[in-house]
């Protein structure tokens, strides 16, 4: 490969939001045109939680990849794969798990956090599905990994087993860096503005679907709770107003002092309903996108058996590397 490798993956847990594509869709939209790029549907994580995707995660799929296409990731420039299809990625993370210290995969604060909101039985693969990730961007040597701030430690972490791993036998695996979004790299929810926007709310009226109607888009966000300054500004000190600036630079690629300068002698009113018409007017047409593409199961197939071929090409030769440093492969 003659540019640099990214890597970058998303669960299918359904209900895709305005959140993914501002803080990872988009920018893998930007990192197609420059850089080399296997972007995957990493549904072995997704099964961490087995009662959230049971009986949904076959449809969740196809779903997400026709949401892929929909943004506007480009075949021709990027690669899709599914994470279960690769065997390569289960089989490296078990090894890895070898390689990380317990009390190392016991500071992810993550799993902490997921933990505390969770009244079902918390499984071992929800605790081990950062080694998991490790396993998915060392196999491919990547270069860059975006990731969100919530997802920078796990990333951490894939570096220390590698360094661990190349260390203790042969220096095999490359050490990738971080690529991390600043504005909207984190939409928050709406109503809990300490949260970030996410399906596992326990109430849908702060999260905008990628799939909610007018309606819906226009009462979630002209019902957004706001501060009573009235005064459109970006600050620490008015948290829900900047979260709906993040939104609004999001869409339209405005940077947040255009906006507040576009906005200096509006109301708040004013500016909900412009954000309100501005995400309607993209989401209408990204639905259209979807509709046509998820109609068409037999393409959907023949991206992903393209993106497999591509996947295991690279990671086929990795795995055998690994297993010879070992001394687990057969002479």
């Amino acid at each position: 490969m003659s540019k640099p490798f990214v890597f970058s993956g998303i669960q299918p847990n359904g209900d895709l939001n305005i959140g993914h594509y501002i803080g990872a869709i988009k920018n893998w939209l930007k990192l197609q045109e420059e850089y080399d790029c296997l972007y995957s549907i990493v549904d072995l994580h997704a099964i961490t939680i087995p009662e959230k995707v049971k009986g949904k995660i076959n449809n969740n799929i196809y779903d997400l990849l026709a949401w892929f296409l929909a943004f506007g990731l480009d075949i021709n420039k990027s690669k899709i794969m599914l994470q279960s299809d690769n065997p390569d990625h289960p089989y490296l993370g078990w090894i890895l798990n070898c390689f990380t210290p317990f009390g190392l995969a016991n500071r992810m604060t993550q799993f902490k956090e997921k933990t505390s909101e969770l009244k079902e039985t918390i499984s071992c693969g929800l605790f081990n599905y950062p080694i998991l990730m490790a396993a998915d961007v060392l196999l491919y040597d990547c270069d860059i990994v975006p990731v969100g701030e919530d997802q920078k430690q796990h990333l951490e972490l894939a570096r220390d087993v590698a360094q661990r791993f190349n260390s203790m036998y042969e220096p095999i695996f490359k050490l990738p860096e971080p690529l991390i979004q600043k504005n909207g790299a984190r939409i928050k929810d709406l109503y809990h503005i300490e949260k970030k926007m996410s399906k596992s709310s326990k109430d849908e009226k702060g999260i905008i679907f990628i799939l909610d109607s007018k309606e819906n888009i226009y009462k979630k966000i002209l019902k957004a709770p706001t501060d009573s300054k009235n005064s459109i500004q970006f600050n620490n000190q008015q948290p829900e107003i900047a979260n709906l600036l993040n939104i609004y630079a999001g869409i339209t690629d405005l940077s947040i002092k255009e906006i507040e300068a576009k906005y200096k002698n509006s109301d708040y009113k004013q500016f909900k309903e412009d954000l309100a018409d501005i995400v309607w007017k993209f989401l209408e047409n990204i639905q259209s996108q979807y509709h046509k593409y998820i109609s068409d199961k037999s393409y959907l197939n023949k991206i992903l058996d393209e993106g497999l071929a591509f996947s295991q090409a690279i990671t086929n030769p990795k795995i055998k590397q690994v297993r010879k440093v070992l001394g687990i492969s057969r002479t």
